[in-house]
């Protein structure tokens, strides 16, 4: 457990350090919120502002845990990584040390944006709501920490690591309705969101954050809070089953990379890329 904190710890000043990377990925998003409610209008969503908002808050909780992952490549490059393995802690730990700090800072990069966003128009009516929020951002992080760390430990090259994840994150984003609504993409676009997480973890966030949950079924899917595939009505609550699931899958599969990944056998060329 000292080793999943020190990691956490670790990872979180790095991230509260890095002041630029920090403002730049909180100014973002409100400039995606400004331009994508101004254009994607829909007659089913009445007040478009929280509605876009709340979706990209989860959609950069994403793409945080994501590239958080791409600190294990720089652990793994400058040694730090073969340093911890020495000692003696399961590898096992390290790696949920990476998982919830992935987690944690993504959830904290959110809630700022969250914060903020009671600035332009965002509001809700009950303090359990803002726990709920919190609890499912750090959920949704846990969730695609595991996806990036497998990436992560599969290329073991940050140069590789940032190509790949921008092809990931970029469609995975905008098939999901975080940025334009599910009901606006063309037809063979909307199968592809149909097999992508990320459009259930923006239903879910969606129908959470804007205290959506009492609706009745026909009521989630008028505001396109919920999916209708074929005869099966994907609500909120079985996205978030569909989301538990992709992350116990990617955790497992990163954790066993990870624990095989033979981390003596790694060094930095002068081009900053690994060899092994």
């Amino acid at each position: 457990m000292k080793t999943i904190l020190a990691l956490c710890v670790r990872n979180l000043k790095a991230f509260i350090r890095d002041r630029t990377r920090l403002f730049f990925s909180i100014l973002f998003p409100f400039f995606f919120v400004y331009v994508f409610s101004s254009i994607f209008r829909n007659e089913a969503i009445s007040d478009p502002v929280p509605y876009m908002l709340v979706g990209i808050i989860i959609a950069t909780v994403f793409e945080t845990a994501l590239r958080i992952s791409a600190s294990t490549i720089d652990d793994m490059t400058t040694g730090f990584m073969k340093e911890v393995l020495v000692s003696p802690v399961a590898r096992v730990s390290v790696a949920a040390g990476q998982f919830l700090s992935s987690a944690i800072i993504a959830a904290v990069e959110g809630f700022i944006i969250l914060v903020v966003g009671f600035f332009i128009g965002f509001k809700v009516t009950s303090v359990l709501t803002l726990g709920l929020v919190m609890l499912l951002m750090i959920f949704v992080g846990l969730v695609f920490a595991g996806f990036g760390l497998f990436i992560a430990t599969n290329t073991k090259n940050i140069q590789t690591f940032q190509i790949v994840s921008m092809a990931i994150t970029m469609p995975m984003t905008f098939i999901s309705g975080a940025y334009i609504p599910f009901s606006l993409l063309p037809r063979s676009l909307v199968f592809v969101g149909y097999i992508n997480p990320v459009t259930y973890a923006v239903a879910l966030f969606r129908t959470v954050a804007l205290e959506k949950t009492g609706l009745q079924t026909d009521e989630l899917l008028a505001e396109q809070l919920a999916l209708q595939i074929g005869e099966v009505v994907v609500t909120p609550w079985l996205a978030m089953l569909i989301l538990f699931l992709f992350g116990l899958l990617f955790m497992v599969l990163s954790t066993l990379t990870f624990v095989r990944t033979d981390f003596s056998r790694i060094n930095r060329n002068k081009d900053n890329s690994i060899e092994w």
